[in-house]
């Protein structure tokens, strides 16, 4: 794969080495990191690990084993989350030509974060970074409440990260490829690694993910379901043939930006009614930037100007649109490109139990172009019975959007904690979830921190 040319910091990579942190004052005790030096993480290029007296967000806040930044805007500011877990943190990276992700001045691609708590329940949960984050970026989101649970933890840049990650790989569609690579090779070494620090295998294997995370899930539990034991999909990108995908919705949104498509344009093309006071935030965040990276990595002859060698050096470059994409239509574009779509198209065809939540106003992969579609791929491809689909009212793509508009939104986290809870009940004893539905906001109450999958159901706690 070719390097792909992110901005440059001036950090220092580190060298390909087993290295074993100092503990924190206070960290010792009895059983504390029991097995530490006996994990191995299977082909990483380098790994270091750590013990750690608190695995969770609040523990490692400040700390080299996080990144507060890479989480800004994917939770709404008042959410509680667990802490106070003590156990094992790997960091490291798989071999991988590409330098993007300079997470901790590693600047190396392929990385991993591995959390291994003191006390364990037997299972794992891997995701994916969303958007073009880091492995960092769930840790509030997911790593926190998980850990708590006794589960163990693994998450991966997904071998490419940042504005630029299009100009990683030879040919159209290889990043995102890659993501899916990376993700079944991060899920079979950190079950090694929780074999090796608990002395078994982990007895149940969940894949999760936010947004691109959940187009993981989705992927993962179409084409390796013999790694899993059921997925929690929020909000995952549908990348399917036919031209289901957000090629087809967000130009016209780019369209709109400069006054080129109306408003019943934007309804047809998948936006919701309702949705339109959200329209102005992702005008100048989401969807200029979304379009012409993503269109560059499965299109680039389309406009090779623009994003050209780089998607930009300033936040005001980045995020501007490519004015060529307003009139992008996938429809009449070469069969190359359609091809490059089709390598990592979903198909519906998942072989293990899974629930997705999608909001109702998500203003950047919207609902009706998006999850309804995939729900549809589902119930086509007869494993309707593995599938709950749940429409969260009031949630969109981000939670931290909640704090701009309490009065109008409602964060998903709640709902996905509650999801959760609801697969592992699937899976596990045999509860069958509630039949699909829409999680309506209620009209008071706290909507930050609970929410119930049914009237009847409880909330997350």
């Amino acid at each position: 794969m070719r390097p792909s040319r992110g901005v440059p910091l001036l950090v220092a990579v580190l060298a390909s080495a087993v290295l074993t942190a100092p503990s924190p004052a206070g960290a010792a005790g009895d059983g504390h990191c029991a097995r530490q030096d006996r994990v191995r993480v299977p082909g990483a290029a380098h790994q270091r690990g750590a013990c750690l007296a608190d695995l969770t967000t609040a523990g490692l806040a400040g700390t080299p084993y996080t990144d507060l930044a890479d989480q800004a805007g994917l939770t709404a500011a008042a959410t509680r989350s667990p802490s106070g877990v003590p156990g094992v943190q790997i960091d490291g990276y798989f071999p991988d030509p590409s330098r993007s992700d300079e997470a901790r001045g590693r600047r190396h691609d392929a990385q991993f974060v591995i959390r291994l708590p003191d006390r364990w329940n037997g299972g794992l949960v891997v995701t994916g970074a969303p958007g073009n984050r880091t492995q960092y970026a769930t840790d509030k989101a997911i790593s926190d409440q998980v850990l708590a649970r006794g589960y163990a933890y693994a998450a991966t840049d997904k071998g490419n990260t940042g504005v630029d990650f299009h100009l990683d790989g030879e040919r159209p569609g290889d990043a995102v490829a890659e993501w899916n690579a990376r993700t079944t090779q991060l899920t079979r070494a950190a079950r090694h690694a929780v074999a090796r620090r608990y002395g078994h295998a982990p007895r149940r294997t969940y894949m999760t993910g936010i947004s691109n995370g959940g187009y993981l899930t989705r992927w993962q539990l179409e084409n390796h379901p013999e790694l899993y034991d059921g997925g929690v999909d929020w909000e995952g990108t549908l990348w399917a043939a036919g031209g289901r995908h957000p090629l087809r919705s967000l130009p016209v949104a780019v369209a709109r930006m400069s006054g080129g498509a109306t408003d019943e344009e934007m309804y047809a093309a998948g936006f919701a009614r309702g949705s339109e006071f959200l329209w102005p935030y992702h005008e100048r965040a989401y969807w200029g930037i979304t379009q012409k990276i993503y269109r560059a990595e499965f299109d680039p002859d389309y406009d090779p100007g623009c994003p050209g060698p780089s998607a930009g050096s300033t936040t005001e470059q980045i995020l501007a649109p490519c004015p060529s994409d307003a009139a992008y239509d996938f429809a009449s574009r070469p069969a190359s490109v359609h091809r490059a779509v089709e390598r990592v198209a979903l198909t519906g065809r998942i072989g293990r139990p899974m629930i997705t939540l999608h909001g109702d106003l998500d203003a950047l992969l919207p609902k009706a172009a998006d999850s309804d579609v995939y729900d549809a791929m589902v119930e086509a491809s007869g494993r309707g019975r593995l599938h709950r689909f749940y429409t969260v009212q009031g949630g969109t793509h981000v939670d931290g959007l909640y704090d701009t508009h309490p009065d109008r939104l409602r964060p998903i986290l709640p709902c996905y904690r509650s999801a959760f809870d609801a697969l592992v009940a699937w899976v596990e004893r045999g509860v069958a979830p509630p039949a699909d539905r829409t999680v309506t906001r209620p009209a008071a109450g706290d909507v930050v921190d609970s929410c119930a999958l049914d009237p009847g159901g409880a909330a997350a706690p």
